[in-house]
């Protein structure tokens, strides 16, 4: 008869890989609440922001301000899905942060700033949902 040897539980592996999803869901909330909005303010106010003559992706402010509102709302429902640890969420979120990085980018003259900060968020969001190995996560809802 031959005993069995389990190993415990890198627990320290775990802690890490609950905040960095934890981090990373916070912040695609905070990217998606701020995202919505930057897109109220262009849909209801158009002269709060700059508008730059012979830009190349010139759109109307309205059509940004749609494009920003609608980006933030996905990023909302996907940071609720990323505190249940959902292969979807993390998926979708790397998605969402993606697409918030490219919108962000083309709207650089309307809102430079605030446009590089997204941008950096964004950038943070993507890299703390990829480096998490996924046999290291566990249900945040389940972590005392």
């Amino acid at each position: 008869m031959t005993a069995t040897h389990t190993r415990p539980a890198d627990t320290t592996r775990q802690e890490w890989a609950a905040g960095l999803t934890a981090f990373a869901a916070v912040m695609l909330f905070l990217v998606g609440l701020l995202d919505i909005f930057r897109g109220i303010m262009a849909v209801a106010e158009d002269d709060i922001f700059v508008t730059t003559r012979n830009y190349a992706f010139a759109f109307d402010l309205t059509s940004w301000g749609w494009i920003h509102l609608s980006l933030g709302v996905l990023a909302v429902i996907v940071s609720i899905g990323l505190l249940k640890v959902s292969l979807w969420a993390r998926v979708s979120g790397v998605a969402i942060a993606g697409l918030v990085i490219i919108a962000n980018f083309l709207s650089l003259p309307y809102y430079p700033v605030w446009s590089v900060v997204m941008i950096a968020l964004s950038g943070f969001i993507i890299w703390a949902l990829c480096v998490v190995q996924r046999d290291n996560l566990f249900n945040l809802s389940e972590a005392e």
